[in-house]
């Protein structure tokens, strides 16, 4: 098997990640307290995360109103889940940018930048299918669609 994988592929392979961390959790609960500690992080601090726990809780209010379909209401909840996920990985690489660089670096920047850029593109996605999913059941709620 070894023998048809490139010599990179079987150095990272070969990295044990356990041996380059202070502290490895054998845990599972422990596990779940960590990303619990997370996300209750990112709604202390974040208020980008405070502004989307507002306007999730909004849109899934919308989606009742107008009854959605479960179907149409797991595509809402999948875009809306990517928009909180690559929040979370935006604020994860900043918190690593500001330890590995704490003074300014204009590459520090542009990791920060394109980070943030991925987060607006993802809202961008997530509006534009929350229009097509919810968009025309509004309208007929509305009365403004035949």
């Amino acid at each position: 098997m070894r023998r048809w994988l490139h010599p990179d592929i079987l150095k990272t392979l070969s990295i044990d990640p356990t041996q380059y961390s202070y502290q490895v959790s054998t845990d599972r609960t422990a596990s779940y307290r960590y990303a619990l500690a997370g996300l209750l992080h990112m709604l202390r601090y974040s208020k980008n995360v405070r502004i989307q726990a507002v306007a999730t809780v909004l849109v899934m209010l919308l989606c009742i109103a107008v009854q959605l379909p479960l179907r149409d209401v797991a595509i809402i909840v999948l875009v809306t889940g990517l928009v909180w996920f690559a929040e979370f990985v935006n604020a994860a690489i900043e918190a690593l940018i500001n330890l590995v660089s704490p003074t300014y670096h204009d590459m520090a920047k542009v990791s920060k930048d394109i980070a943030a850029g991925a987060v607006l593109l993802c809202v961008i996605v997530s509006i534009i299918v929350g229009l097509l999913v919810i968009g025309p059941p509004l309208l007929v709620r509305l009365g403004l669609s035949a």
